[in-house]
């Protein structure tokens, strides 16, 4: 539990300063200095190393290279929740998985059914209101819920790491297309050797983390030659790093990597990723943007769409005896319902993913319905968990 309650610090933590990245970002794409902040973003950096090149925008390079730390630290976690932590126990297990599960089919369903009804829509984005923000999420919990129990906060990051893991799946499988089959075998034997690593240095177990590193550089730049998902392959990086410690009575080789990288990624690298993809001008914008459908399949997907998956799937299962209701009943269980929706870095992160060089009307769409249902659910949510610590 130790564990837990760190990431919930760090990651409550790190959410003010994703919220001031975003709210920085929106301000300078309006303000006289717009032009500035988009020639940043835009502007392209070549790496060449030997016969390996790429050249691409501060923005790509932070979507497909930052980030894939931040996915790799996601894959970390999520092994260790599996194997050591709330994942392993079954008993705890079954309300945030069914929750998490709600919670993205839900408002995928509500994305699809407006876009498909009203003129305009575009069904690439159903995948965008699937994500919640972690980060987001936690930090508005962190300023409303003392007091409340802890298993509403282990409810709150279980259900998040499951919709990380969603998350991941549907990068992988929808986002993955055209990849070059010679690089990905490549790929698999390089993960092989990544998983033997630990049976090969046994003499030598402090080796391990240099290895690692170079078997994740390698793994991430074929990935980007491949046209395979860095993210996706750096969730299948994290999960071949061993559990085990180099020693007695050290921490397992897993949580050394993963505290060494957690700052930085929760500190650096996210809010970095907040700055640069959420910048958006509203030049051009009326009123009728806002009835954009896919600016309205994402806001409400976030809003409705989470709160409707993750508390009516969750009553659902306590009610036939699938699940038990966590201590705090279910008022508090449905204003963390709400918190869900905060959908931010990994909504951002899908929709830029669905509208790869798309119109920029399309990506703006997408970004203003991100932050207005973002911005909904964490507002409702910190009411409804005011209101009813205030009651208990």
């Amino acid at each position: 539990m130790k564990f837990t309650l760190d990431f919930l610090k760090t990651e409550a933590g790190t959410g003010f300063i994703l919220g001031l990245a975003a709210l920085m970002a929106v301000v300078w794409a309006n303000s006289p200095w717009a032009a500035v902040y988009f020639d940043f973003i835009n502007y392209h950096v070549p790496v060449m190393v030997g016969g390996w090149a790429e050249d691409k925008s501060i923005l790509k390079w932070t979507k497909e290279g930052l980030m894939a730390v931040f996915f790799f630290v996601v894959g970390l976690e999520i092994k260790y929740e599996i194997f050591r932590g709330e994942l392993s126990n079954p008993r705890k297990l079954a309300l945030p998985v069914l929750g998490a599960i709600g919670g993205m089919a839900v408002p995928a369903l509500v994305y699809v059914a407006i876009n498909g009804a009203l003129p305009g829509g575009d069904l690439r984005g159903w995948s965008v209101p699937m994500a919640t923000d972690i980060a987001f999420a936690l930090a508005v919990f962190a300023v409303v819920g003392k007091g409340l129990p802890d298993a509403l906060r282990v409810f709150l990051l279980t259900l998040a790491i499951v919709d990380d893991l969603g998350a991941v799946m549907v990068i992988g499988i929808f986002y993955s297309t055209g990849f070059k089959f010679g690089l990905f075998l490549w790929i698999l034997g390089l993960l092989a050797v990544m998983g033997l690593a630990k049976f090969a240095l046994r003499k030598y177990p402090h080796g391990l983390k240099s290895l690692y590193t170079i078997l994740f550089i390698a793994i991430w730049a074929l990935s980007l030659k491949a046209g395979l998902s860095t993210s996706l392959s750096a969730v299948a990086a994290a999960f071949m790093v061993t559990l085990d410690a180099p020693a007695r009575g050290e921490e397992s080789l897993l949580k050394s990597i993963m505290h060494d990288l957690h700052t930085p990624v929760a500190y650096g690298i996210v809010p970095f990723f907040a700055f640069v993809a959420s910048g958006f001008s509203f030049a051009g914008m009326s009123f009728a943007s806002l009835l954009d459908p896919k600016m309205l399949g994402v806001a409400l997907g976030l809003f409705l769409g989470k709160q409707l998956g993750v508390f009516g799937i969750a009553w659902l299962a306590i009610k036939t005896g699938l699940a038990r209701l966590p201590e705090g009943g279910f008022a508090q269980l449905y204003g963390v319902s709400l918190l869900c929706g905060i959908g931010f870095t990994m909504s951002l992160f899908l929709g830029a993913l669905a509208f790869a060089d798309h119109a920029e009307s399309a990506q703006n769409a997408i970004k203003l319905g991100v932050i207005t249902g973002s911005l909904l659910s964490g507002c409702a949510g910190a009411i409804v968990l005011s209101r009813s610590r205030r009651v208990s």
